[in-house]
């Protein structure tokens, strides 16, 4: 795979020989790809690209791309077409909780915006950054489908609802305390407030 593949990331040929799910993330992938008919693998890109980006770290490398196209028996370019077009994919390094902030009309009209300027502040981070203890990457999303709750945002499947300065503070101590990686295949909801 060359690197034009995956634009500015350059491709490794040994990550990519190390890159492989444990046993019980297979099954999982397994599950996912048998859902579908013989031939419509394809199919299953999405959710195997969220079992993939929460079994190594966070995030896909163009090897872990590259890795998921040849499970699914696709091109690794059909696997970044799509990682890059969808936000909840991250293509880059992030922390281990990516605090995702809705920012459309209900959520914004209900003061998203200042709970983003809150947590830039707490953190001492802007959007699109990460802290320096590698724990919390900020970014704001279009519509997380809880306009009757805003403003919300969002940190892997855990929805945090009518959000206050106070909300936001016990939110970030409870991931900090808890301190582990947060992902979309996350269904817990602990941490959901």
């Amino acid at each position: 795979m060359g690197s034009q593949v995956h634009g500015a990331q350059k491709f490794d040929n040994a990550k990519r020989a190390e890159i492989k799910f444990s046993d019980e993330a297979m099954k999982i992938v397994e599950t996912i790809i048998s859902r579908y008919p013989e031939g419509k693998q394809k199919s299953a890109l999405l959710p195997v690209l969220h079992v993939a980006q929460a079994e190594f770290g966070g995030w896909l490398s163009p090897e872990t791309m590259d890795y998921v196209a040849s499970i699914l028996n696709i091109k690794p370019v059909e696997v970044f077409e799509v990682a890059s077009f969808y936000t909840m994919y991250n293509l880059k390094p992030v922390g281990k909780c990516v605090l995702e902030v809705c920012q459309t009309s209900s959520c914004w009209l209900n003061g998203a915006e200042d709970i983003v300027k809150y947590i830039e502040k707490k953190l001492n981070i802007k959007v699109g950054e990460t802290t320096k203890d590698g724990m919390f990457t900020l970014k704001v999303a279009e519509c997380l489908g809880s306009c009757g709750t805003a403003p919300m945002l969002q940190c892997g499947a855990s929805y945090h609802e009518n959000l206050t300065y106070e909300k936001v503070d016990t939110i970030l101590e409870n991931y900090r305390a808890e301190g582990k990686l947060r992902s979309y295949t996350d269904l817990d909801y602990k941490n959901t407030l």
